[in-house]
Order: C-alpha cells, then structure tokens, then sequence
C-alpha cells in the first residue's frame, strides 16, 4: 500500500471546509456531505456517534472560544486520512489571549464517492493546552 504525503496546505478542500465549519459552528455543506448517522467519533475520552450529536458536541465544546484550525500537513494510506494541525484559540471573552494547540485527526473513510468520501470514524488528540491562558 502506497502512502501520499502532502505538506503545508496539501490538505483536500473538503477537510478545510469541514474544519471551516467546526471553527464558524456553521454547519453546512461538509457536515452534510460527509457525516451521516453512522459516523462515529472519538474526542479523547469522548465517543459521540451520528452527525447530529457531532454538531452538538462541538457546539458545546467551541461555543465560548473563537477557534482556528490550519492544516500543516497530512497522510494518507488506503481509506485512512491523517492530518496533524495546529488551532489557535481563544476565549471570546478575551480575544487577546490566544493559545495554539496541536492536533492529529485520524479519518477513516468511505471513498465508494471519491468526490465526496464519507466519514466513517473520526479520531481526535487535541492538546496539550495551556489552560491557564484560557480559565
């Protein structure tokens, strides 16, 4: 099995629309297409399962931040997608006080519609935080 690397911006539109959407909470198009009830994801120690719970999930957990996500680089094997990215984040309270927070998302994919591949699992690390910036 061959891997694809990109680097810095190599990330498919649909991930940055998708990332798009949990930092705005405005979930639309990338929501729609690639998430449906079966998904699964994993945040953590959170499991949350079916698009609707996803967008609360993330409702919950961004509402009181102003959140940015910037792909730098991703790989991809056979239907897993991996990115790793960093996301700025701040208290909406305090815009000034901004904390940059490394992630891996881990996609597991459906690719039947190469077009529009359907998120199947979705595993999040986000972190480590420095809370203290944000409480």
């Amino acid at each position: 099995m061959t891997a694809t690397i990109t680097g810095h911006g190599g990330a498919p539109a649909w991930i940055n629309a998708f990332l798009h959407e949990i930092d705005t909470l405005e979930f639309a198009t990338a929501f729609a297409t690639h998430l449906d009830q079966d998904t699964e994801m994993v945040f953590g120690t959170a499991r949350v399962h079916g698009v609707e719970a996803i967008k609360d999930f993330f409702v919950k957990i961004d509402a009181p931040l102003v959140t940015t996500h910037e792909v730098i680089e991703t790989w991809t094997v056979g239907d897993v997608l991996i990115l790793r990215g960093e996301a700025t984040v701040a208290k909406k309270t305090e815009p000034d006080t901004v904390v940059c927070a490394p992630f891996t998302h881990i996609f597991h994919l459906d690719r039947s519609d190469e077009a529009a591949p359907r998120i199947r699992s979705l595993h999040i690390t986000a972190g480590p935080v420095d809370t203290d910036a944000l409480l």
